[in-house]
């Protein structure tokens, strides 16, 4: 059987990650530098989703063999809006294989180092889409189990993640970090900062749309990581005074953007991901930090997720949305809380 996916040589590789020394361009910390025996290695692949190709790592344990008769667990990890793969969802698919996962980050259509056109298109029905695909692809990539199929969800993609896994039962457990409802936030502005002014940006989503349709100029909303850090010390939240630093200074990655097109706007601000939340009957983990101005969000999910009842809201004490990304003591309290969930549900024979 021909598998759906391809292989990248590691000539495809550096050839398409120049802005760093890493081999494979990720830009957190701990990262691997180079495939190894005996330790976890990195797989990069690309595959189709409506026509475009898309680009995914696929994080294997040590000791895999892809020959093997052994079967493993696996992971898909969905990155955060504005992220990539080579950031903070590749530092936990990492921290899976490091466990014994095989993991898969790969980058959104229209995002990264996926294909699509406009560039940075964030449609909810796209990002949604992303993940039933990536459970196509990793269930049969060598090695993986395919009943013991597993997903997690961070900031945006943990939205996109609850949506997605109302009707596809494939993932037999659903985790949470720092989940952010993008469609609400959209709408409704942080904390519904901005209720007032929704029918002006729906009217200027409208008018990018058709200068889109006219064959005029593409409209992208402004990008947070362009102003001075003065500015963006003043910033009202901490999601988006720690998100200046982490995604433009700590973890800046060239296909990383906080800039999206304007008629997105359009399909983002009716999607609400606790919209039918109920539909979730899988064992549901939501981890989140404590003082996370974002906590809300999912707290709201969590309490509307009444399909199941194995479900736990997991606070990391004293974090913030984006520390949850890279401070290693809140990273090695979420690891260990994922590692104990997906252990306990997708063991051989659950």
């Amino acid at each position: 059987m021909s598998l759906p996916f391809t292989y990248k040589t590691m000539e495809q590789v550096k050839a398409e990650n120049t802005h760093n020394d890493n081999l494979f361009g990720l830009v957190y910390r701990v990262a691997i530098t180079e495939n190894m025996p005996g330790e976890v290695n990195i797989i990069p692949i690309s595959y189709p989703l409506n026509g475009l190709k898309i680009a995914a790592n696929v994080y294997v344990p040590a000791g895999y063999e892809a020959a093997s008769p052994r079967t493993y667990a696996a992971v898909v990890v969905a990155h955060p809006n504005g992220g990539v793969k080579e950031q903070v969802a590749g530092l936990y698919a990492q921290k899976l294989a490091g466990h014994g996962y095989i993991a898969m980050a790969m980058d959104a259509a229209y995002q990264g180092g996926s294909e699509g056109m406009p560039r940075n298109t964030d449609k909810p029905a796209n990002r949604i889409e992303d993940i039933p695909r990536a459970a196509d692809i990793l269930s049969v990539f060598p090695g993986v189990d395919p009943t013991r199929l597993g997903i997690l969800g961070i900031c945006g993609g943990g939205g996109y993640t609850i949506k997605a896994v109302q009707t596809d039962k494939r993932f037999r457990a659903v985790a949470t970090l720092s989940m952010f409802n993008s469609g609400v936030v959209r709408r409704n502005g942080f904390l519904d900062s901005q209720t007032d002014s929704i029918q002006e940006r729906l009217e200027q989503a409208s008018r990018a749309r058709q200068q889109e349709a006219d064959g005029g100029e593409v409209l992208y909303t402004p990008n947070m990581c362009e102003m001075p850090e003065s500015e963006a010390d003043k910033l009202p939240y901490d999601l988006y005074r720690d998100g200046y630093y982490y995604y433009g200074k700590t973890h800046a990655h060239p296909q990383s953007s906080f800039s999206y097109t304007v008629s997105s706007l359009l399909d983002l601000m009716s999607f609400d991901a606790a919209d039918n939340a109920d539909l979730i009957n899988q064992p549901l983990l939501m981890i989140a930090g404590s003082t996370a101005d974002t906590l809300y969000m999912t707290e709201r999910v969590f309490s509307a997720a009444t399909g199941t009842s194995d479900k736990e809201l997991f606070l990391i004490k004293g974090a913030t949305h984006i520390e949850t990304y890279w401070k290693e003591e809140y990273v090695s309290q979420a690891s260990e809380k994922l590692f104990q969930f997906f252990d306990s549900r997708l063991s051989a024979g659950k």
